[in-house]
């Protein structure tokens, strides 16, 4: 008899040194976005900042593995 066991991984913990990087970074370059008046990116560039914010705070996790939705067309995983 064999079981068919899926492994489950335990979502990795963020280094908080390299998010609080990538935030730093993002808060500059939505700086050089807003100067170059590039509105869209500038804001694309907000929303990662605030995810990086909700990651190292705590109120979201880091990777979206174990969320369930819609895949897009087209896509294979």
């Amino acid at each position: 008899m064999t079981l068919n066991m899926e492994r489950t991984e335990k979502p990795r913990k963020p280094d908080q040194d390299n998010i609080a990087y990538i935030r730093q970074m993002l808060g500059e370059l939505r700086m050089v976005a807003k100067g170059e008046g590039a509105d869209v990116l500038c804001y694309f560039i907000e929303m990662a900042y605030v995810e990086a914010g909700d990651i190292q705070n705590g109120r979201r996790p880091l990777g979206s593995a174990n969320v369930k939705g819609d895949k897009a067309a087209g896509v294979s995983a």
